[in-house]
């Protein structure tokens, strides 16, 4: 007698040991969260240069793709070279030769036009503090003389204050001076740190790039492997909408964010503004992050202006207001478009909700990681209305009162109570009548 296994009895234990496994990791993921998210980071830390170098050859491979389209291989046809897979490899060589040097003069360019004045700022700035502290300080002190109430808002504020500012000093700042110390080298080596895990990074970018096509072949065929064809091509047709979403807005922002800046820089020396070269790169790199941005850096700034200037400090907050209104309703449409389909409010929503969870990173990229799930959200809703037979268009919805059997929508009317006085007159004309 031959012994045949049940397939369905294979598939229940597997389940029951896959539940068992899940159990056991979400309970040590509740209660031992220290050890694991050490763990975690120690992962992460160690696979910090991979993770790098996937992350720049994906901000690269639109360039290259770019290059080798529109450069690279129409060269090749002018030239009467073949163009098949032999020669494939070497037209993928020469475009990505190409792309790395086109990045290299483009970055050594704009660092070594912004880093020797930014360097020349912050020097002038810590040489000259006491001058400008001192400028300040006699600005105050004509400003509380001309106006005795604010003067006297002041001193009772001081007077109030200034032994809790002391003592703070006394009690907290100053037995903490080493582990600020402490702190403040521990980021330094942090800063070389990924400084290399970016050199390590890019060398692996470059090998990235030359196998792209295989790591996305090699990927559909895993997803083709899992699941059957209709539910492969779902899921490959949702990581394209991810990668459009994701380029688009991304590399939007970075434009939008360089010419901001350079905007900036020619605004600020049109009107005199101390440090135009150093306020201007604050105010690009801080515009990268959506909404909050510009006031990120915004602030800093303006405080760093008005040590020098107070009356500039004012020119150039309104400048900042002048050139966020132009970024957020003429130039930040244009360049990036509905690239996330996201309202204001969730703009803000998932700027807050992952700028908590992951800091400034969380703030650049919450975005279009929240357009994604909100297109999903609303991708499963439509389906579910479809089934149901019911408009996808949120038009309808909004004054809906009911649906009836037949599908068509009632408006909502709000039922007026009668007031007391009404009903019993009511009551007493009735009562009249029967009489």
């Amino acid at each position: 007698m031959k012994f045949r296994i049940d397939k369905k009895y294979i598939y229940w234990g597997v389940t029951a040991f896959l539940v068992i496994v899940a159990s056991i990791l979400f309970y040590y993921i509740l209660f031992h969260r220290s050890s694991f998210s050490s763990g975690i980071s120690t992962i992460i830390g160690i696979s910090m240069p991979i993770i790098d170098g996937f992350i720049l050859a994906y901000l690269m491979t639109p360039i290259l793709n770019k290059i080798e389209s529109k450069i690279i291989e129409p060269l090749y046809r002018k030239a009467r070279l073949p163009v098949n897979a032999k020669s494939g490899k070497r037209i993928r060589g020469l475009s990505i030769l190409v792309t790395v040097i086109l990045i290299l003069i483009v970055l050594v360019e704009f660092f070594g036009l912004i880093i020797p004045e930014v360097i020349r700022s912050i020097q002038s700035i810590i040489f000259q503090f006491p001058i400008y502290i001192n400028n300040l300080n006699h600005w105050a002190l004509g400003l509380m003389k001309n106006n005795p109430d604010l003067e006297q808002t002041v001193d009772e504020f001081l007077v109030q204050y200034s032994p809790k500012l002391l003592d703070y000093f006394d009690t907290n700042l100053l037995p903490n001076i080493n582990g600020l110390v402490k702190t403040l080298s521990l980021s330094v080596i942090g800063i070389f740190k990924a400084f290399w895990n970016f050199i390590i990074g890019f060398i692996i970018s470059i090998y990235v790039l030359g196998s792209k096509e295989k790591f996305a072949g090699q990927a559909k065929k895993i997803v083709y492997a899992l699941f059957d064809r209709k539910t492969g091509n779902e899921v490959i047709s949702t990581f394209r909408f991810i990668h459009g979403t994701f380029i688009g807005f991304i590399g939007g922002k970075i434009v939008d964010s360089v010419i901001i800046g350079i905007i900036c820089f020619i605004c600020t020396n049109i009107i005199g503004t101390p440090y135009a070269i150093l306020v201007s790169v604050i105010i690009g790199v801080t515009n990268v992050i959506p909404f909050f941005g510009p006031w990120i850096g915004g602030i800093p700034s303006a405080l760093l202006v008005l040590m020098v200037d107070p009356l500039q400090a004012l020119y150039f907050i309104i400048l900042i207001l002048i050139i966020q209104q132009f970024d957020g309703n003429i130039l930040g449409p244009k360049i990036l478009g509905d690239s996330t389909g996201l309202s204001g409010f969730w703009v803000i929503f998932s700027i807050t909700i992952f700028g908590g969870l992951f800091g400034v990173p969380g703030m650049v990229v919450g975005v279009p990681i929240f357009a994604v799930f909100y297109a999903g959200v609303k991708t499963i809703v439509n389906r579910a209305l479809r089934k149901r037979e019911l408009p996808t268009d949120l038009q309808p919805y909004m004054t809906v009162g009911q649906i009836d059997e037949q599908k068509a929508f009632t408006k909502y009317v709000p039922v007026k109570k009668k007031k007391k006085k009404e009903e019993s007159s009511d009551h007493e004309i009735s009562d009249s009548k029967s009489k």
